[in-house]
């Protein structure tokens, strides 16, 4: 494979997958997979969608999720739960030993499972795994939406980082965070060039904030997201009857894409279809654009207005009596 530190552009590789849905170990293999079918299509980074390890918790709006104390969601979420991510046990080592082997970077949503927090939440968290096989940042997502608070904590800025690859620079958010100017910023801040942006899966997401945050920062975009049918819920899901009854063809539906610095798209939108798409970035192309708009630089007026960020992990409680 080519070394991108000695090249002005660089492959990547977008995987739109189902989960096997609910279950950690089958669903990381189903990734390292596609790692490696990545890695022999040259690419030097490879790109998952939100919380694809296990799996969205689709079933929580589906299935009166936010009734109080309800045995059924208290059973399921306790499966959740116990699947869930914990790195420090080693449930991402082999993934990281692929990435080392074949010295491609990786990012992947996972349903974190995080000791520092007491280790019986889930916190929705974007893993970058960097080149030499390392877990460079955990992003914990800052403000889950909507019904995912129902089942997911809120993260902190601690993971709001940027990595250099090649001659990019690159940085992601979980989903809605997208939306959120001050988390972009906070990525435009450190120089990044090219940003990642990932979803559960839905066309009605990625088609115009896409382009619309090319636009705004000059940089390559990628959204990647995941897929769910009904064929994808396991048959001992206990709330699986319920959400058949919903009557959906796909309960996510894809939407993958790319664009460009200047907005065009590399690569449109993606629906109903798993697979692995890859595009090719050219680090001219960034400095072309921002030689009329660079948004932290000489378009910034930090004299004006700056950003301050906080991102120190949060922790319930901090013990001073020396030992960690």
């Amino acid at each position: 494979m080519t070394d991108p530190a000695n090249t002005d552009t660089l492959k990547v590789g977008l995987v739109q997958i189902a989960p096997v849905w609910l279950n950690r170990v089958r669903t990381l293999e189903k990734v390292a997979c596609y790692v490696q079918d990545a890695a022999a299509q040259g690419c030097a980074l490879v790109v998952f969608g939100e919380a694809l390890v296990p799996g969205y918790p689709f079933w929580v709006e589906l299935t009166d999720g936010a009734r109080f104390n309800s045995p059924a969601q208290k059973k399921v979420y306790a499966h959740y739960l116990d699947q869930g991510v914990v790195i420090e046990r080693g449930d991402l080592n082999a993934l990281c030993a692929l990435a080392a082997e074949y010295a491609l970077a990786i990012y992947l949503g996972i349903m974190e499972r995080a000791p520092d927090r007491g280790g019986h939440s889930l916190y929705c968290t974007l893993i970058y795994i960097d080149q030499r096989g390392q877990i460079a940042s955990i992003h914990r997502k800052t403000q889950p939406t909507y019904e995912e608070r129902l089942v997911w904590g809120a993260g902190d800025g601690h993971g709001l980082r940027v990595h250099d690859l090649g001659p990019f620079r690159v940085g992601g958010l979980n989903c809605y965070e997208n939306w959120v100017p001050l988390l972009r910023s906070a990525l435009y801040a450190q120089g990044e060039n090219v940003h990642v942006a990932v979803w559960p899966g839905g066309m009605h997401n990625t088609p115009n904030i896409t382009r619309f945050i090319a636009l705004e920062s000059r940089s390559y975009v990628l959204s990647v997201s995941g897929l769910l049918r009904p064929s994808d819920i396991p048959d001992d899901f206990p709330l699986r009857q319920e959400m058949l009854d919903a009557g959906r063809s796909f309960f996510a539906n894809g939407g993958t894409a790319a664009a460009a610095p200047d907005g065009s798209w590399l690569l449109e939108p993606v629906a109903e279809t798993e697979g692995l798409f890859t595009v090719e970035l050219r680090h001219a192309h960034v400095r072309e654009e921002r030689q009329n708009f660079d948004v932290a630089g000489h378009y910034a007026r930090p004299d004006i207005v700056q950003l301050r960020v906080n991102r120190e992990r949060q922790r319930m409680a901090r013990f001073e009596d020396g030992e960690e």
